[in-house]
């Protein structure tokens, strides 16, 4: 049944779910632990894909990247700056026509992530003007929100676009990321990632980015 009074907002992932930064991510982590005399391997990006930037920090420091973890963070975010500014990401094929709906029907959008901050402004910047009213990244961590797969990202995200959490739709690619959109107790979309999002209530599987459409999504109310 479609009501076209919903979603009320969406609430979108960033890494792999907007655009494709997850080969730059791992270009970065490669790149620094190889400076340093390490190396970052597949297992290490498993183990910290979709958890807070901090973990994929720790993993740093242990291979041998020297410093407190503050001063890793910080020369891990200069070389990603380098390869961002060298090879800017784009929105994934399929994405940028619901970006387009969404702001002419009027419906806002926030970027939720366990990434950077900065790297999300730039994304929203190049999104429709004014779609992406609310972007929770690392800073807004650092300042106290719990990260994903914690729902508080989310539930933030929902509160400071003056949204109830049912009114939203997450739109995500990891299962740490859905687990946090049904923990806030909102419809989770789940495209393709490097992971898969185990099939669970409250989670709506689509085969691919083009799927994600404002029909589509009209049709989700719980």
């Amino acid at each position: 049944m479609t009501d076209i009074s919903f979603p009320r907002a969406v609430l979108f992932d960033h890494d792999g779910t907007l655009v494709d930064t997850e080969p730059l991510w791992a270009q970065g982590k490669e790149q620094l632990a190889a400076t340093h005399g390490g190396e970052w391997t597949q297992a290490d990006t498993d183990a910290t894909l979709g958890q807070p930037i901090a973990k994929t920090v720790e993993r740093l420091s242990e291979l041998g990247v020297p410093g407190d973890l503050d001063q890793v963070f910080q020369e891990f975010y200069t070389v990603l700056e380098k390869i961002l500014e060298a090879d800017p990401p784009g929105f994934i094929a399929g994405v940028e026509p619901l970006l387009k709906d969404l702001a002419e029907a009027g419906i806002p959008a926030a970027i939720v992530t366990n990434a950077t901050t900065d790297v999300a402004k730039y994304t929203a910047s190049i999104a429709p003007d004014n779609l992406f009213q609310v972007i929770i990244g690392d800073q807004e961590v650092a300042a106290g929100v719990k990260p994903k797969p914690d729902p508080d990202a989310y539930l933030q995200a929902a509160k400071r676009l003056g949204v109830k959490p049912e009114d939203c739709v997450v739109i995500e690619d990891s299962p740490s990321g859905a687990q946090a959109g049904v923990a806030a107790g909102i419809i989770t979309v789940a495209v393709p990632g490097e992971q898969e999002i185990p099939a669970q209530p409250g989670v709506i599987h689509v085969p691919n980015h083009s799927e994600l459409t404002l029909d589509l999504l009209r049709t989700l109310k719980p």
